[in-house]
């Protein structure tokens, strides 16, 4: 199966800072790019029309972006316009930032609970996972769903561990539902 343009052109800007040392230098500068990309739609709109020539398009990033990012990531960039690609800007930046949190053994953790955890609360979350992970840091982001009712949730990756006690009443209720009571007349 082919791998995605996003994975390919994430990989090699990867692979590329790590062999130039400058794997800190370019994932400041790939998150001051996804900054750019997400608070402006017209210029994503504008770079993936199909009206727009690719010529337009290049000039649009010297215009923009020289002397702002490095040469490699105008390099980078003009590739990916030449590709017809620049529609997965957004998925190439996200690939690399994933690649150096990998790297750099960054968890991302994603907590949900049914109501706000206070700032004592949060770091004793973060210190546990840190405790039974092989991490040396998290990124953690919280959210709350009142329909948890107590408990939490905590996604890191593919991994999913359910404490709510939504689900906890849900597996009761299944395991009930599944209970046979022997009839009156066998009694």
């Amino acid at each position: 199966m082919a791998k995605l343009v996003e994975n390919v052109y994430g990989d090699a800007l990867f692979e590329l800072s790590l062999k130039e040392n400058k794997v800190d230098e370019t994932y400041e500068e790939v998150q001051a790019l996804l900054t750019v990309l997400k608070g402006n739609e017209d210029l994503t709109r504008m770079m993936t029309h199909p009206h727009i020539n690719k010529e337009e398009k290049l000039q649009v990033v010297e215009t923009v972006f020289k002397g702002k990012i490095s040469d490699e990531m105008i390099g980078l960039m003009r590739m990916v316009i030449e590709k017809d690609h620049f529609g997965q800007m957004e998925g190439i930046f996200n690939f690399f930032t994933a690649k150096v949190k990998e790297y750099k053994n960054i968890g991302v953790a994603y907590v949900t609970t049914p109501l706000e955890l206070s700032d004592a609360k949060k770091k004793q979350v973060e210190e546990r996972l840190l405790e039974t992970t092989s991490y040396v840091s998290f990124e953690m982001h919280y959210d709350i769903d009142p329909t948890l009712i107590g408990g939490m949730v905590i996604r890191i990756g593919d991994r999913v561990v359910d404490s709510s006690i939504r689900t906890k009443l849900y597996h009761l209720s299944k395991e009930m539902s599944n209970v046979q009571l022997p009839s009156a007349s066998n009694a």
